[in-house]
């Protein structure tokens, strides 16, 4: 369709959403996986060049959004604070990952030059 036309491609954004309210998009996911990583809210945001703020406000509202807590947060004290990811939290997580390869595909297939058979 597009791939004989130079200059030519197809980008494509996904996010999901409950009730209408935004629950996870591309930065959201990195974040998710930030925290996974690194059991910490801070340094996901230090990583992704965020304010601790935003990144503790998106944590709030993808958990208040999608009805459950994605990420489940311990406070500070002696031993130290910390997140983690919440089993549905990695559940959101991979089924993000999955629904966006599998649409990532699907749109390379509509760039892709039809056979002449």
């Amino acid at each position: 369709m597009f791939a004989d036309q130079p200059g030519w491609g197809l980008k494509v954004r996904v996010w999901v959403e409950r009730d209408g309210r935004k629950v996870l998009g591309r930065g959201r996911v990195e974040l998710l996986g930030l925290i996974d990583r690194h059991q910490s809210i801070s340094a996901a945001a230090r990583l992704m060049n965020m304010s601790y703020r935003r990144a503790w406000s998106l944590v709030r509202d993808m958990n208040e959004a999608a009805g459950e807590p994605l990420v489940a947060v311990t406070t500070g004290g002696p031993g130290g604070g910390g997140a983690r990811l919440t089993p549905s939290g990695k559940r959101a997580l991979a089924v993000y990952q999955r629904i966006l390869t599998r649409i990532v595909r699907a749109a390379g297939k509509l760039g892709d030059r039809p056979s002449r058979k």
